[in-house]
């Protein structure tokens, strides 16, 4: 059992700090001890400005992989170290552990010989490593996630957070925008292929480099960058927002309510036959053989063009979608719960409707469209999950039978109507959305902004309690 956010059992005060000292090892905290503690000062961004983060690929010498790998490795180490820490001090000593102790632990972890190789890598490094441990508890306190877990080599992610002094950064006068990037602990730029240039003049907030299964190197830089809104896009002739609904599904990904449609990729299913060789191949070799590690990493590298392609393709349909209408209208969709494991009859089918819903990633779909709304001045609204969109007739708004997957089209009893399913469910989508623009349009105050995320199950809430 981890640590919870209230206790009545919890050990406090000199009894508290005794344990911390003698049985966990935590020192005291001895810097400026004679001054008042004050509570430091975070970094808070400019009030015009969003944080936005570039990626770019780079390629590493032989001395800066093996520096990144040690780095990776104490990174995981420290926070699988103050992972025991914390959760032994709450249920030995029912003693509760903070960011502060783990700090102060990781000093007495450098000073051991066994783990003095700790002081090879950058502290800053190793403390944003207990700062997201940190975060972690802080999820999970709150209830939204689950009790953190240790993190194994091969399984986990090879991450490494640079704060502002943990890197260098100098700007190439002339390509501004690009320029030199060295991390503590190296003395070398890093060879990064720049594919964009940042916001010129701008430094930095902060860097993470991460490796992947395929064994590539990033490096993600988060700046702080003002993004200018986006011209209103307005329907010909008039001063009314143009609006889309937007229905996602598996027979096409994206379909418009004009009977625009965006082809499902379909990526698992194009490279099943592939992975299922390179997965048989890989069966048969030896476990820790260096032929096991090649198909392994030839199936990695497989499973990384299938993301990039993905994310690719999500990235241009969303920037489309968002620079063409004003306002956007999707179905509130739970991903997680349509997801859940197969059970009993018809679990086979179950588990390939999962994997389909996986391939098309939807719930990356959805993110993208709510960001992206946010910095270009678009509004984006949520319509509840049990609207029923699908079975509704967009002609005459009579509701219909429950429809099953594989019906494409249905008639309405009502009116004689022939509708596809996924036209007429973005149809009712944008028109249920845009009824609830104009409700919340109506409550503003004069001059009021237009919210950038309007979700039916919070907004009417608000308007019962109004």
């Amino acid at each position: 059992m981890g640590e919870t956010a209230e206790n009545p059992k919890a050990v406090r005060g000199e009894e508290a700090a005794r344990i911390k000292r003698e049985a966990l090892g935590i020192g005291d905290r001895r810097k400026h001890h004679t001054r008042k503690a004050t509570a430091p000062k975070s970094h808070v961004k400019k009030a015009d400005t969003r944080h936005r983060l570039y990626r770019f690929r780079f390629y590493p010498t032989g001395k800066q992989a093996q520096q990144l790998q040690r780095t990776f490795g104490a990174c995981r180490w420290v926070y699988n170290e103050g992972l025991a820490l914390r959760s032994g001090a709450w249920e030995r000593h029912r003693v509760r552990v903070g960011f502060a102790e783990t700090c102060r632990a990781l000093t007495g972890w450098k000073r051991r010989a066994e783990t003095a190789w700790l002081a090879e890598v950058s502290s800053t490094v190793l403390q944003q490593s207990l700062r997201h441990l940190d975060q972690a508890f802080g999820r999970f306190f709150q209830g939204e996630a689950e009790h953190p877990q240790r993190k194994r080599k091969g399984r986990s992610g090879d991450t490494a957070t640079y704060v502002r002094t943990g890197f260098r950064w100098v700007e190439d006068p002339e390509r501004p925008g690009t320029g030199r990037i060295t991390l503590a602990k190296q003395s070398r730029a890093l060879d990064i292929r720049w594919s964009r240039a940042l916001p010129a003049g701008v430094t930095p907030v902060r860097l993470s480099v991460t490796r992947d299964r395929a064994g590539r190197y990033f490096v993600s830089v988060l700046v702080e960058e003002h993004i200018a809104p986006l011209p209103a896009a307005l329907v010909p002739g008039s001063r009314e927002p143009r609006a889309v609904g937007v229905d996602v599904g598996l027979a096409s990904l994206v379909t418009l309510d004009d009977g625009t449609k965006s082809d499902h990729p379909r990526l698992l299913k194009r490279y099943a036959e592939r992975l299922a060789r390179l997965q048989r191949e890989l069966h048969k070799k030896v476990k820790g053989s260096g032929n096991r590690n090649r198909v392994r990493h030839k199936i990695a590298r497989l499973y990384a063009l299938i993301t990039d392609a993905r994310q690719d393709m999500l990235s241009r349909l969303t920037t489309r979608l968002v620079r063409e209408n004003q306002v956007l209208v999707v179905e509130d969709l739970s991903v997680v719960t349509l997801l859940r494991a197969a059970r009993g009859t018809g679990r086979g089918r179950k588990a390939r409707l999962n994997q389909a819903i996986a391939d098309a990633s939807w719930g990356e779909l959805l993110r993208q469209l709510r960001y992206k709304c946010e910095w270009y001045g678009r509004t984006l609204v949520i319509v509840d999950r049990f609207f029923p969109s699908t079975r509704r007739c967009s002609a005459c708004h009579c509701r219909g039978p429950k429809l099953d997957v594989s019906v494409r089209e249905w008639t309405c009893a009502e009116c004689g109507v022939l509708h596809d399913r996924d036209v007429n469910a973005a149809v009712n989508l944008r028109d249920e959305g845009m009824r609830l623009y104009w409700l919340v349009e109506s409550r503003l105050p004069p001059g009021g902004k237009t919210p950038a995320v309007i979700k039916a199950s919070e907004w009417e809430e608000r308007f019962l309690l109004a």
